[in-house]
């Protein structure tokens, strides 16, 4: 009976215990937002929610306001989730982008995220550009298949020495490359770390419609939100760090996220076919002789041509679900999975041995 009751005890710990590790297994762990970002103007135009995990940047007739990163990469998966300005937002623009440096240096290298408000049931316009020792002019704009005021939504950035991949809720919908062969592109920033942004400020003389709609005051404050943010790439330590030189072992810099895969250029050749707004590489007017990396894309991103068509409802429901990109992600929750049944497995086995 002794035995009995010592065994019955050391299963009640090992149960105990075994659930203390699946307990923390399964808490996704969170960072607060001072974990990761700085606030870099106007602290008394941002505010979070009670918990910390939801962000929010106000823009009013004085200012705007800003957040960046306290460390910088060169490399990596970049994801944010925002909800945007909603009603009339005319003149206002919600950036999320990566640079160099600080300010709109000279020299900066940047990728571009741009929310463009609108009037109150226009569609917002997102822009994306690139820059590189300075020089922009690679803009492209894309309307959206949802409304990005009603709720959240994620927006992300693949950035390898191979390409740039900007996602919106994990479908791409830009692809800037570099070359493989000789001549590279040399408008690719694939040598400065940069840290990650995001602002709120009034553009009210270009955002809307070239700067015809002005922001209503009126109707202030702007406030955009954001969550969840989330970084798998190469933290920068002057003057290089290890994992520059070994950004090959992870996941965003291997072979499969060189390129998109079949259903990424599926997704992609969807959005090109109807969201499209405009491309640079398509503004003949502007450049006469196109840079020469649009032909590098175009050759890259082209889909493959028995794929079937895909449609407004295949995007939605290929959200988060098939891409290369989309399964790195989700590995990390199907392995947690598995080890709580590994360990509600063991429980059973060592109840079932001792009755």
């Amino acid at each position: 009976m002794e035995t009995r009751c010592s065994s019955m005890v050391a299963v009640f710990f090992f149960v105990a215990a075994a659930l203390m590790v699946c307990s923390s297994v399964k808490a996704t762990p969170t960072q607060s937002f001072e974990e990761n970002f700085n606030i870099m103007w106007s602290e008394n135009h941002f505010t979070t929610s009670e918990d910390g995990q939801i962000w929010n940047l106000a823009l009013d007739n004085d200012t705007g306001c800003g957040f960046q990163t306290k460390h910088m990469y060169r490399f990596g998966w970049f994801s944010m989730k925002l909800k945007l300005v909603g009603g009339d937002s005319a003149g206002v623009v919600t950036a999320y982008y990566m640079c160099s440096e600080n300010g709109a240096g000279p020299e900066r290298d940047e990728v571009d995220f741009e929310f463009l408000g609108n009037r109150t049931g226009e569609p917002y316009i997102v822009q994306t550009n690139v820059f590189k020792n300075g020089t922009g002019n690679r803009e492209m704009r894309h309307s959206l298949w949802f409304d990005p005021t009603e709720d959240y939504h994620s927006y992300s950035i693949l950035w390898n020495n191979h390409q740039l991949v900007f996602f919106v809720d994990r479908v791409p919908i830009r692809v800037y490359m570099n070359s493989d062969k000789v001549p590279n592109n040399d408008f690719f920033p694939n040598q400065k770390p940069m840290y990650l942004f995001s602002s709120i400020w009034n553009a009210d003389d270009w955002a809307t419609r070239g700067g015809l709609e002005k922001t209503d005051w009126k109707k202030a404050p702007f406030v955009s939100s954001y969550k969840d943010f989330a970084v798998d790439a190469c933290r920068w330590k002057d003057p290089f760090p290890a994992c520059v030189s070994t950004t090959t072992e992870n996941w965003w810099d291997q072979y499969d996220a060189w390129h998109l895969s079949k259903t990424q250029k599926m997704d992609y050749a969807w959005v090109q076919r109807n969201h499209v707004l405009y491309d640079y590489c398509q503004d003949r007017e502007r450049f006469p002789k196109l840079p020469w990396e649009c032909s590098i894309t175009a050759s890259s991103t082209e889909s493959p041509s028995q794929s079937p068509t895909p449609t407004p409802l295949n995007i939605s429901q290929q959200n988060g679900a098939q891409s290369g990109v989309q399964n790195e992600i989700s590995n990390g929750a199907m392995n947690k999975q598995n080890v709580y049944y590994l360990i509600y497995g063991i429980i059973i086995f060592f109840i079932y041995s001792l009755l």
